[in-house]
């Protein structure tokens, strides 16, 4: 049956609208390179609309899921995830709103004082990452104004529109109170910038180049699927993607021949299709950006051991093999940038040492991983590993209870958890006289 891509307005002050221009940004579903349906391009003027909304309603101050599996299909066309993803997402949209809501009632107790307008943005996770931002937001007494990615905006939204036209206004906004950002560190340099001009809070999360250290004494197999999972789940388009994998090198040439193996493994199809489990890269100009690092990281002498190219079975789409690089350098554009795709590059090391120093050289330090059946070790790399976020045993793992957020060009702040609260609350001392007695410290008039 399908999908019927639901005709957006803007969504301010309580109600669909159109864009004041009237403009229209063209919907591509990325697994058929066919333009599906369009979304409003809200520009400034609609921006000051929102927001003069949003400060009346946060003046004011005043269930479970039911369209499930609707909207999973609507994000699996939109971003291109595969089904079993986007299903999986929507029930955390739910959960992680449950979460929040137990979280606005303890609220009452501690008095801290609501930030009056937060903005969010996002992209590779529509309705997860909207949530994981509005549902603290909403929890806190905030009023919020919502705007997503316009390469990933069908499945929610409230301000839709390019960055230059709608993004920022609302970042530079002096009614804007806070901004809450996902994105890349280029994006989320120029939101700093316009927020520091009006001394406004900002979080950020700007995506990592993340890695996972694989030792000798591990089983090969969950190994390998582990490190696959890191790197290719949603297609590879995950910030905390593991995408470094340094395995000791006594193992190397027997664990890369089973993560290959793992690999091929990987069905790679329409994401609505059933087992799909490798979908298409959002946009044609991500596709060419992933061309272009795997063509860059073999003209600089990495080798290809599995993928690299357009699926054979798929003639259109935006469609990349789970790709594996070995022979990389540190000096390497594939090390060091991250690609924000299913492209696994690979350098191995011969001690404990040598691992967490080639895994903490990296400007990003959003997620780490280490996998070894020595828990004391595992202990030892998660302490010594530059990361807001790492993993034993395992890749990409993530509950709405707990912290996640980066250091260094990840950015700053946490998201999820008591800690995504407190992004939307500010400290409020309030102190009172409850003395009958007078103050007296100066002499009273009457005394005189």
């Amino acid at each position: 049956m399908e999908t019927k891509i639901p005709c957006r307005q803007l969504f301010i002050d309580g109600e669909w609208v159109e864009p004041i221009k009237k403009g229209r940004i063209p919907i591509v579903n990325p697994a058929i390179d066919q333009i599906i349906g369009d979304i409003p391009a809200a520009t400034g003027e609609d921006v000051e609309l929102a927001v003069d909304a949003a400060r009346r309603a946060f003046a004011r101050n005043k269930g479970r899921l039911e369209r499930k599996s609707e909207l999973a299909k609507l994000e699996a066309i939109d971003s291109g995830k595969p089904l079993d993803e986007t299903t999986w997402d929507i029930d955390d949209v739910a959960s992680c709103f449950e979460y929040f809501a137990d979280h606005a009632e303890a609220l009452d107790a501690q008095k801290k004082a609501p930030l009056p307008l937060p903005m969010e943005t996002f992209k590779n996770y529509p309705l997860l990452l909207a949530t994981w931002k509005v549902a603290p937001a909403l929890a806190a007494g905030c009023a919020a104004i919502l705007k997503p990615s316009e390469l990933a905006s069908v499945g929610g939204s409230a301000i839709t529109g390019l960055g230059t036209e709608a993004g920022a206004p609302l970042a530079s906004h002096p009614h804007v109170d806070k901004i809450s950002f996902t994105g890349s560190p280029v994006t989320g340099s120029k939101i700093m910038t316009a927020a520091a001009q009006l001394v406004k809070p900002v979080s950020l999360e700007l995506g990592g180049k993340s890695p996972i250290l694989v030792f000798e004494d591990v089983d090969l197999d969950k190994a390998a699927e582990w490190t696959a999972f890191g790197c290719f789940w949603t297609n590879g388009q995950i910030c905390s993607a593991t995408s470094r994998l340094l395995v000791q090198e006594s193992i190397a040439a027997e664990f890369l021949d089973k993560l290959v193996k793992w690999t091929k493994n990987i069905k790679i199809s329409d994401p609505l299709e059933e087992g799909c489990k490798l979908g298409p890269v959002v946009s044609r100009g991500q596709y060419e950006k992933l061309s272009e690092f795997i063509s860059t990281a073999t003209s600089e002498g990495g080798t290809i051991l599995c993928g690299g190219g357009c699926p054979q079975h798929l003639k259109r789409g935006f469609f990349i093999e789970p790709t594996i690089i070995s022979d990389v350098t540190t000096s390497m554009q594939i090390w060091r940038e991250e690609v924000f795709g299913p492209v696994l590059c690979v350098k191995t090391f011969s001690s404990e040492d040598e691992a967490i120093e080639l895994a903490n050289d990296s400007s990003y330090a959003l997620a780490g991983a280490v996998i070894s059946d020595d828990l004391e070790r595992c202990d030892r790399v998660s302490k010594a590993l530059n990361a807001g976020i790492v993993w034993v045993n395992c890749s990409q793992p993530c509950f709405y209870q707990a912290p996640w957020g980066g250091n260094k060009r990840s950015g700053f702040g946490r998201e999820l958890g008591p800690w995504g609260l407190d992004n939307y609350l500010n400290v409020k001392q309030v102190t009172q006289y409850i003395s009958n007695e007078p103050w007296g410290w100066y002499q009273s008039p009457s005394k005189l």
